[in-house]
């Protein structure tokens, strides 16, 4: 046991020294891993540049040994996520390589001293730790879109009923507005600009998100651009579905949340509080318990 600790303490003090050198190191990159580094580097902490700087030189062999479909699916989850902190796949797959190595070789080491839970926190960080941070900005992006959507609209609408057209008025509206929704709607107008015609941009702007209201604000113009509906009209109704919609989910989830608030209740308070009592009831009835226990 004591040679084979010798040996991973070892293995340890040499891929320290090797990861520093390949950080300082001038490392010869892809031209779209070197894009990929320069601009994470510039969006993100000291911590995530230097993660990504130690693992860029395996984020080819990361991406060959998940295959092109589960890359396919990361890179839609990262799209999905608004590339947070300029995330991208390359950069994803050099996070996995160094959270997965110091992970592993943490939770070996701890498995070898009979720390099984911590062996197990251990292995479970270096297989979840980067998908941890894409499913919550997913989900936080997804909240924030939401919300921004129907005050959107109705801007909009107002702007374009003042007489301006709708590309203008999308990009006049567009820019006094922050968040993950300016962001997609600046990437649709520049795309737009590139000559994407502007039921395709649309297309693809639904695509880049997993949202209802979204998908219903991409389909209503495509729907009244075919009829030719009025876009004012389309634009109030579709603000007014989208709260109506908002109003029906949070009494759903106030109803979800009652009964899980009346379990916990029942469960943990209601006997601890029953405790509390009875145990002052016996300490106030003066009850010497000497005499209780026949000493």
């Amino acid at each position: 046991m004591e040679i084979l600790l010798a040996l991973v303490a070892g293995a340890g003090v040499y891929g320290a020294f090797h990861g520093i050198r390949m950080y300082r190191a001038d490392a010869k990159l892809p031209g779209d891993l070197a894009l990929a580094l320069e601009v994470g580097s510039t969006r993100t902490g000291a911590v995530d540049s230097a993660v990504d700087r130690l693992g860029m030189r395996y984020a080819p062999a990361v991406l060959r040994w998940m295959g092109p479909k589960r890359v396919n699916k990361v890179r839609r989850r990262i799209d999905l996520a608004g590339n947070p902190g300029g995330l991208t796949i390359d950069r994803y797959a050099a996070r996995r390589a160094v959270y997965g190595a110091l992970g592993g070789f943490g939770g070996l080491i701890m498995l070898m001293e009979g720390n099984v839970l911590v062996a197990l926190m251990l292995f479970a960080f270096g297989a979840f730790w980067t998908e941890v941070g894409i499913w919550s900005a997913v989900r936080i992006r997804k909240d924030q879109i939401e919300r921004t959507l129907p005050d959107f609209l109705d801007v909009l609408a107002v702007v374009v009923s003042a007489g301006l057209g709708f590309r203008q008025a999308l990009d006049r509206v567009s820019s006094h507005y922050e968040g993950p929704w300016s962001d997609e709607l600046r990437i649709t107008l520049r795309q737009m600009d590139m000559g994407m015609s502007r039921r395709q941009a649309f297309a693809e702007l639904r695509k880049r998100n997993d949202s209802e209201q979204v998908a219903m604000f991409v389909t209503a113009l495509q729907q009244g651009e075919e009829l030719g509906a009025p876009i004012v009209d389309t634009l109030v109704a579709l603000a007014n579905d989208m709260r109506r919609t908002d109003a029906q989910n949070a009494r759903r989830k106030a109803a979800r949340a009652v009964p899980k608030a009346t379990m916990m209740i029942t469960t943990f308070m209601v006997p601890a509080t029953m405790l509390l009592l009875g145990a002052g009831l016996l300490l106030g009835s003066g009850t010497d318990f000497g005499t209780i226990s026949g000493k």
